[in-house]
């Protein structure tokens, strides 16, 4: 065999190993695109994909020792829950289906304190009962993905301005992790949170001219 074949032989091998390593997490890749795509469309089947991206990252973020990030998927699967069961049956029999809204002052207010307050308390259990090497940081993306989801299950625009934050954050944080299909898909998730947002938008505003 020359060695031209023998390396490309040991390259396949090392790519394919790296792949089958790695195939939890290539998969929630896909399915959180595919999550994020129908949340742009603001269609329900987005909370069973985002059920299933969770229950996979839940394993993916163990093994890394990322475990506020393991937690919040864990809340994942529980606001998915919510957010179909809100979406389906918005409470008021004359909607079809639940109206994008608007953040108000006191609500903006009352997220704000509660997400900071929950920065600093998953920041305290972080440093003093886990090995977590980026305490702070993992705590900050952590706290306010908690808020920005429970803003979706709530369809409320500005869900979308926290998630281009916390994507953006986050992306840094997996590539020092060395989770680079992650990171591939939180450059994806900081780029369409934006256009999300634009999106939802025209729809509030389409709604807003139809009333």
């Amino acid at each position: 065999m020359d060695p031209q074949t023998s390396e490309f032989i040991q390259s396949f091998i090392s790519v394919l190993s790296w792949f089958l390593s790695k195939y939890i997490e290539i998969i929630a890749t896909v399915t959180g695109l595919i999550y994020l795509v129908y949340s742009i469309e603001g269609k329900i089947q987005l909370w069973f994909f985002g059920l299933v991206t969770s229950i996979l990252y839940i394993f993916v973020f163990f093994s890394s020792g990322i475990y506020a990030d393991m937690g919040i998927n864990a809340y994942y699967v529980i606001i998915s829950i919510y957010g179909w069961y809100h979406w389906k049956f918005p409470g008021d029999k004359v909607k079809k289906e639940l109206p994008v809204s608007r953040i108000r002052f006191k609500q903006a207010l009352l997220i704000m304190l509660v997400s900071v307050f929950l920065w600093v308390l998953i920041a305290f259990i972080l440093i003093y009962f886990t090995n977590s090497q980026v305490p702070w940081y993992d705590a900050f993306t952590t706290a306010f993905s908690i808020t920005a989801t429970w803003m979706l299950a709530r369809k409320i625009l500005e869900h979308w301005l926290i998630w281009v934050v916390v994507d953006l954050a986050s992306l840094i944080l997996y590539v020092y992790k060395g989770l680079y299909p992650t990171s591939v898909l939180f450059l994806s998730y900081t780029v369409l949170a934006i256009y999300g947002y634009f999106e939802w938008l025209k729809s509030w505003k389409i709604q807003e001219a139809h009333r």
